[in-house]
């Protein structure tokens, strides 16, 4: 599985950006896909993702300016990121791995590279 993450890029505090990631190659039933992110210094943390019953679930840092969807057709995630804040610079990590409990601990299944975010104020 090749998990490849786009758009990225440099904005002004209360700008948007959207992220694309697509998972190619083998596909799993009970696998979710999802976005993490990294900023310097900091441990990953869980953005967004999408749970096995079709459901979004926004964490609390970014909730209200995230929207997180998929494409199941074409295995494809988008993360529309509204009124960014300088907080949310940091590397933005998409994740194709087993749903359930461990979603946010677990550094199993696929993983992007990452594509970077940079808010400035």
């Amino acid at each position: 599985v090749q998990v490849v993450e786009s758009g990225g890029g440099s904005v002004q505090a209360g700008g948007s950006l959207r992220l694309t990631c697509t998972a190619s190659g083998s596909t799993y039933t009970a696998y979710c896909m999802g976005w993490f992110r990294q900023a310097a210094g900091k441990e990953r943390e869980g953005v967004a993702r999408i749970e096995a019953d079709g459901s979004a679930i926004v964490e609390d840092s970014v909730k209200g300016r995230f929207i997180v969807s998929r494409d199941n057709a074409r295995n494809t995630l988008t993360l529309q990121m509204n009124s960014l804040k300088p907080e949310d610079t940091a590397m933005y990590l998409c994740a194709y791995k087993p749903c359930g409990g461990t979603w946010l601990s677990a550094p199993n299944g696929f993983w992007g590279q990452g594509t970077q975010v940079t808010v400035s104020s």
